[in-house]
């Protein structure tokens, strides 16, 4: 049993934020990372492609996509073994909307697209960088 009055059947919220964005759930086209990086771990470039190619990267600006080859670099420290950045990188990602939370603080929506979503499978799946065992390996090892 439910206490105050029924909602209405079609009612519409009201308080949507001014800056409030949805963004198309397809993975965009993105940028190739650059060879001046000079990034050396498969899990840095995984990190690039799948923040280059993410619904948030349409939107960016050259700004954005500086902060993008910093924030691989730290990631590529990171998985050389330099856990130290892991706080830095967080902060980083928090801003572009890494996770659900981090999104509805932004105020960020994506879009379900199940079209999307199949190319995006496909993509990862045919990538040999993905398989990180040999990485994780040479870590553990160390």
């Amino acid at each position: 049993m439910t206490r105050g009055p029924k909602p209405k059947e079609n009612a519409v919220r009201r308080n949507k934020h001014e800056h409030a964005q949805a963004l198309s759930g397809s993975a965009t086209e993105g940028r190739a990372l650059p060879p001046g990086l000079g990034i050396k771990t498969a899990g840095a470039k995984r990190f690039w492609r799948t923040w280059a190619t993410s619904p948030q990267a349409g939107k960016w600006i050259e700004t954005d996509w500086a902060e993008l080859e910093i924030t691989t670099k730290l990631v590529d420290t990171f998985y050389q073994g330099d856990t130290k950045v892991a706080g830095e990188i967080r902060q980083r990602v928090a801003k572009w909307g890494a996770t659900v939370e981090d999104r509805a603080r932004l105020r960020m929506s994506i879009e379900d697209d199940a079209q999307g979503q199949d190319q995006a499978d496909g993509t990862a799946a045919a990538d040999p960088t993905t398989d990180l065992d040999e990485e994780l390996y040479r870590l553990l090892s160390e």
